[in-house]
């Protein structure tokens, strides 16, 4: 990593080359720093539609990494699976040019904005991030945003906005959030996961506190889960102003909660007083907490709450947040990006609480690492379905050193059923599904293919 400040880089004219531009907060930042008449250059392992997005306005992208993909740079900004021995990477080092990671350079950009709102928690990121946008759009505002999956009412993960203020999903490997400059900080939870990169549940709390840290002293506000012990003991002498949001307790908490046709309502209650009535279009509690962390991020920045119960009501889920794909035989396809066991757990409570004759999950663990730190909570959650069935372990960044399979969690797990690939899983959930069924891939990798395949 560079020492030298990204600041003084980040200007018109000069010409900035992106690693990994494809990806999902690679490619908003291309655009942002586009639009800012920077001269931008990137390049990616394949073709896809923000590839081609990116080339329509100007953004040349190469496929493929080589030395001369950097032409005539003077910075390079990375995406965090770019290693040192990336060609362009070490091209880059040859030629003395300065390498900054994403998240620095994403810093940079919210140090331009009156309000930097900045979502962060181990569960829930994006779905928050995302109802903060709804609401933040439904008043009007012009808002630049950064969330790491697709939003419909965007057509993308991103918008580059003409307001003073941004809104960015904040995340905690790799410490990449502490390169960033909230002056509202939410914590959404805290638990021990990234564990391949922190230590353990202590050094995950450190991580969150030096996050909130951040925040200006007099100026700033902390957004906390008073639900969560975690969340608690991370802030524990916490100087900075907190406001705390919770399902019945907490400075923003719900009121009159009931449930009609599966969906809940409930009224927001802010400093004592109703502030606003809102009817969610999603599911289950884990929506419920999310959208009163959105409401609390909100009021803070003195939205009306009008402007709340029309964005909360607009909003239908992001994309891989409990999607529906379609039908097969009469199922139900849905999909979850849910690879922690309590996101996993959440969803699958939900899941069984909407009436569906079966619910059959399908699901794909997220890296090697987790699998095994995690394994009997996640053997523990996935006896919930009615059935569940295991694709393999799939690698993301890692190289299985652990000698672990999903094989091991179907040892564990009664009832369920191994597929070595996901076109054998394809095969048997086809065999499987009937009306009243519901099938859900649940996964943070490419298992949402399978419910591509199944609606097709």
């Amino acid at each position: 990593m560079t020492t030298s400040d990204i600041t003084s880089y980040l200007v018109p004219g000069r010409r900035a080359h992106l690693v990994g531009i494809g990806g999902v907060s690679m490619a908003p930042l291309a655009e942002v720093l586009h639009g800012t008449g920077m001269v931008i250059t990137g390049s990616d392992s394949r073709e896809s539609a923000t590839v081609e997005h990116l080339r329509s306005i100007g953004i040349p992208v190469f496929i493929g990494q080589r030395a001369e993909n950097l032409g005539d740079a003077e910075l390079v900004i990375r995406t965090a699976a770019a290693h040192d021995d990336n060609p362009e990477i070490s091209g880059a080092h040859t030629r003395g040019l300065p390498v900054f990671e994403r998240a620095q350079a994403w810093g940079a950009i919210m140090r331009h904005y009156k309000n930097a709102l900045c979502v962060s928690g181990t569960h829930g990121k994006t779905t928050t991030t995302s109802m903060c946008t709804h609401i933040i759009m439904a008043a009007g505002l012009d808002p630049t945003v950064m969330i790491g999956g697709t939003l419909p009412l965007l057509g993308a993960g991103h918008r580059v906005g003409h307001g003073d203020t941004i809104i960015l999903e904040s995340c905690e490997y790799c410490n990449s959030f502490l390169s960033f400059f909230p002056t509202i900080a939410v914590i959404l939870n805290v638990d021990a996961d990234h564990l391949d990169f922190f230590k353990d549940l202590e050094d995950v709390e450190h991580s969150f506190r030096a996050f909130a840290d951040l925040v200006p002293e007099k100026t700033g506000l902390i957004i906390a889960n008073r639900d969560d012990a975690n969340t608690m003991v991370t802030l524990q002498g916490e100087t900075r102003p907190i406001l705390t949001f919770g399902l019945s307790e907490g400075d923003v908490h719900g009121e009159n909660l009931r449930y009609e046709k599966g969906l809940p309502q409930f009224d927001v209650i802010y400093r004592g007083e109703r502030f606003a009535h809102v009817e969610l279009q999603v599911p289950g509690e884990h929506n419920v907490r999310d959208a009163l962390a959105a409401a609390a991020a909100t009021i803070s920045l003195g939205v009306p709450a009008a402007a709340v119960e029309k964005g909360l009501a607009g909003f239908r889920g992001a994309g891989r947040r409990f999607e529906k794909k379609g039908t097969c035989s009469g199922a139900d396809i849905y999909d979850d990006y849910a690879h922690h066991p309590n996101e996993v757990k959440a969803l699958l409570d939900t899941a069984m609480s909407l009436g569906y004759k079966r619910v059959i999950c399908a699901f794909q663990p997220h890296t090697y690492s987790r699998t095994q730190s995690l394994f009997q909570e996640f053997v523990e959650v996935l006896k919930i379905p009615d059935m569940t069935l295991l694709a393999e372990i799939f690698a993301a960044r890692e190289d299985n050193t652990l000698g672990i399979s999903s094989k091991d969690l179907c040892a564990q797990i009664p009832g369920s059923e191994y597929y070595p690939t996901l076109k054998a899983l394809t095969v048997r959930l086809k065999e499987l599904a009937q009306p009243g069924d519901l099938i859900l891939t649940v996964g943070a990798g490419d298992i949402y293919t399978v419910g591509e395949a199944l609606v097709q």
